[in-house]
């Protein structure tokens, strides 16, 4: 088998509702979706979301790197020698997180069509569904309170909260949530708001809110304060913005600074650096979750067939393509009730591009 034609197509799309954290606001996403064509008329599809804070990458690199690196590299390749591809690659892109994803995404893609088997089959096919969080930006208490309220009117009963600006006001809007929706499961991410002793005030303010995950809540390049934060609170402490390698996995695991990791596939440069830091993870007793940034609905796929294939995963937070409204691909898994459910077709799912 060899990979016969590679192309690539740009998608700027737009966001239904900018939303607001605590390092800046977000109204749109560039998208780079690459083709794979192969013998047999088998076709393969990844994605790249370039986000320079993110992923250090913006969507002229990545439009370059494909043009002059991947297309070159990729024609006339065996793609069932995905790691040797790969492993070239990042020799070549080695700060380019999102591309890596891409071409990973895309190479698991085809063998697994190849395979006949959904991807998260072909990965090893633990389990065949798993929650998501929807997320509700930095909005006021009132505003929050209604965006719940639509999300719970559509199923959904995992809430991911994003904070960090104001600490009084976090503290509130966790409380009225907890008032307003008993039942419902509340996360809350930071992103790199907080101090120490901030983050310490937090938990402590809202220990009767039950709240299930504490996500970076802490800047990243100061490991010891995480590491501060998760020794003096009682709530399980979250990894995002903290580990974009696999070093990074080991060097928090190692100094026992976290209790969970948020993987992400655009952010760790693919599946199989992601099954990497999985490792990691399982080997310090951590738990995991599978996360995502602004992706259509290919990005999103690839985390959820990777976070069904590991025991491990336990946790999702795929919900980023929801708010998109030229998402280019459609029908690739399924939403009900906040639980998705991957396609049985093989690979990603049908693609309709």
């Amino acid at each position: 088998m060899k990979i016969t034609k590679v192309s690539y197509e740009r998608f700027d799309i737009k966001l239904a509702t900018p939303y607001t954290i605590a390092y800046e606001t977000v109204s749109k996403s560039v998208n780079f979706i690459l083709k794979l064509e192969s013998e047999g008329l088998i076709v393969g599809y990844g994605c790249a979301a370039p986000d320079e804070v993110v992923t250090g990458e913006t969507a002229e690199q990545v439009e370059q790197a494909i043009q002059n690196t991947i297309v070159p590299l990729l024609k006339g390749r065996n793609p069932f020698a995905y790691i040797k591809i790969i492993e070239e690659l990042k020799q070549l892109l080695k700060d380019y997180s999102s591309t890596l994803a891409m071409v990973d995404m895309a190479l698991y893609d085809l063998i697994s069509r190849k395979a006949d088997v959904p991807l998260y089959q072909f990965l090893g096919g633990f389990r065949s569904s798993i929650p998501t969080s929807i997320t509700i930006g930095i909005l006021s208490s009132k505003e929050t309170i209604e965006q719940a309220r639509e999300f719970v009117r559509q199923g959904f009963f995992i809430l991911k909260i994003k904070g960090g600006l104001q600490l009084e006001e976090d503290i509130e809007k966790m409380k009225l949530l907890r008032e307003k929706f008993p039942e419902l499961v509340l996360r809350f991410d930071g992103n790199q708001g907080y101090s120490v002793a901030e983050s310490i005030a937090f938990v402590n303010a809202t220990d009767e809110v039950g709240i299930e995950i504490f996500e970076q809540p802490t800047k990243i390049g100061k490991e010891e304060n995480l590491g501060e934060v998760t020794k003096n609170v009682g709530l399980p402490v979250m990894a995002d913005e903290s580990i974009k390698t696999l070093a990074d996995a080991f060097r928090l695991a190692q100094h026992q600074r976290i209790d969970m990791v948020n993987i992400k596939i655009m952010k760790v440069g693919g599946i199989v650096e992601g099954l990497h830091v999985n490792s990691v993870a399982k080997s310090a007793n951590l738990e995991a979750m599978v996360g995502c940034i602004d992706e259509c609905s290919l990005g999103i796929s690839a985390g959820l067939h990777f976070a069904l294939s590991r025991p491990n995963i336990q946790f999702a937070d795929l919900d980023g393509h929801l708010d998109m409204l030229n998402d280019p691909f459609t029908g690739l898994f399924h939403l009900k009730k906040g639980i998705l459910y991957p396609s049985d077709s093989p690979g990603l799912g049908n693609v309709n591009l």
